[in-house]
């Protein structure tokens, strides 16, 4: 599992949704569907209409993997931080009920705004538990 109290920042570069389905398609539930997938150096993240999923790449080969499962009715709060002026790389945090916060960072040209919207659309309407 990714160890997300680490304070590690994921710097995610956005990958087509295909290839992230190539990775959790065979996980998926039904009426679950991917809507961005992102990359780090190893590891992957996908963002589904009901959870995040975290793919941490282990070994030298990378064959072996963990998958972490975070659905949206665990988040309390969420937030963005836009680009500045200077930097392209926009920010997301979501706090998770029992784990506390996990950090995004976006690199490079990317639309957090509208983002942001379909992550509270999800958040917002996922049943509490």
């Amino acid at each position: 599992m990714l160890d997300f109290n680490s304070n590690l920042v994921f710097k995610l570069k956005e990958i087509p949704a295909q290839e992230g389905m190539q990775l959790v398609g065979g996980m998926l539930i039904d009426g679950e569907s991917i809507f961005a997938s992102f990359k780090t150096v190893r590891d992957h993240v996908i963002f589904t209409n009901h959870r995040v999923i975290a793919i941490n790449v282990e070994g030298i080969t990378g064959k072996k993997r963990d998958y972490t499962s975070l659905p949206y009715a665990k988040i309390q709060a969420f937030s963005v931080l836009t680009a500045s002026l200077l930097g392209l790389d926009t920010q997301m945090d979501l706090w998770f009920m029992g784990m506390g916060l996990v950090h995004f960072e976006f690199s490079g040209k990317f639309d957090i705004a509208s983002f942001n919207k379909l992550i509270a659309n999800y958040i917002l309407e996922a049943p509490i538990r």
